[in-house]
């Protein structure tokens, strides 16, 4: 067994007169989920386009479980599920119609033991006899998960999976990309702007920019690296704030408060207690993560590098 199912091999491609992606490698470990990430046209979309073979690199290689995409195309892709965009479902059809119709089109014989356990592992068993048209968009994308891992693929790919999802359908998509890595040792790559749910979710992320690796970087490694972040506070009046904050901390101000630099998350209560206790109305007060001052950090300071 390959200690990294998905390995992506020096990749070029050019559209037009663009270089979109520019010999870009990374390898991915099994049963961890990776964040994949870079500001809008850094070529992400293309890059996993790619991967499962739905566009050509004009040069370099993927390969899955040690299959090369370019030379054995059906060997490598009966280890790769995908959701590239929305999932293509069926909606006069039930969810339990949906996942027999591509378990019969599956060139790997998938019997009803295995629809009903992803049917399980996606929690769907209450709505699964239901028209997809009644259910909601998380619902779908939960049965676009189960359709896409029905054939027991090792590599799960998803791009931007939480779009238009309620706070508790993110939740709960986390959840069961979570339970997918840790009980079936699936290795996941998840495309997303939303920094913040990356942090909660992935283990790693790998970040690419004009379409060159940027860095590959330990989610885990960032959180434990540092402890300070930006505090933004929303706080009338603001210059008043200003005025009291800038005695002690490092502030700057904002349009509706404050930012105060450099704190911990335990400083908090007390830069909120000297406040009011100036009889200034705080709003709302939130940190900017972690991941999202590396990230920025990165994209904002290196161009790419090759490797």
């Amino acid at each position: 067994m390959n200690a990294f199912p998905l390995v992506v091999e020096k990749l070029n491609k050019r559209l037009g007169k663009n270089n979109v992606i520019q010999d870009l490698s990374f390898s991915l470990e099994r049963g961890k989920i990776y964040g994949f990430l870079g500001p809008n046209g850094s070529g992400k979309t293309t890059t996993i386009r790619m991967i499962v073979s739905l566009i050509k690199p004009d040069t370099g290689e993927v390969f899955i479980e040690g299959n090369s995409i370019s030379k054995n195309r059906e060997q490598a892709l009966e280890h790769v599920g995908a959701i590239v965009e929305n999932p293509d479902l069926y909606l006069y059809l039930t969810g339990m119609q949906n996942l027999k119709h591509f378990a019969d089109m599956s060139p790997r014989s998938i019997g009803q033991e295995r629809v009903d356990e992803v049917v399980r592992l996606v929690d769907l068993e209450h709505a699964i006899h239901k028209k997809v048209k009644s259910y909601s968009l998380g619902m779908k994308q939960r049965l676009g998960i189960a359709i896409s891992i029905l054939h027991s693929p090792s590599v799960l790919i998803l791009d931007e999976p939480t779009n238009g999802l309620d706070p508790q359908g993110i939740r709960d998509l986390r959840d069961y990309l979570r339970k997918l890595a840790e009980e079936e040792e699936v290795t996941l790559l998840v495309s997303s702007h939303q920094l913040s749910e990356i942090e909660l979710l992935c283990d790693r992320a790998v970040i690419i920019k004009d379409g060159k690796l940027v860095d590959e970087v330990s989610v885990k490694a960032i959180a434990a690296e540092t402890d300070k972040m930006t505090v933004t506070i929303e706080v009338q009046p603001p210059d008043s704030a200003l005025e009291l904050l800038n005695q002690s901390f490092h502030v700057t101000k904002t349009e509706t408060g404050v930012e105060v630099h450099e704190q911990t998350y335990q400083d908090i209560p007390k830069i909120i207690r000297l406040l009011t206790d100036k009889g200034l109305s705080v709003y709302g007060v939130s940190y900017k993560k972690r991941l999202e001052d590396a990230y920025f950090s990165l994209t904002e300071s290196k161009g790419g590098k090759g490797v």
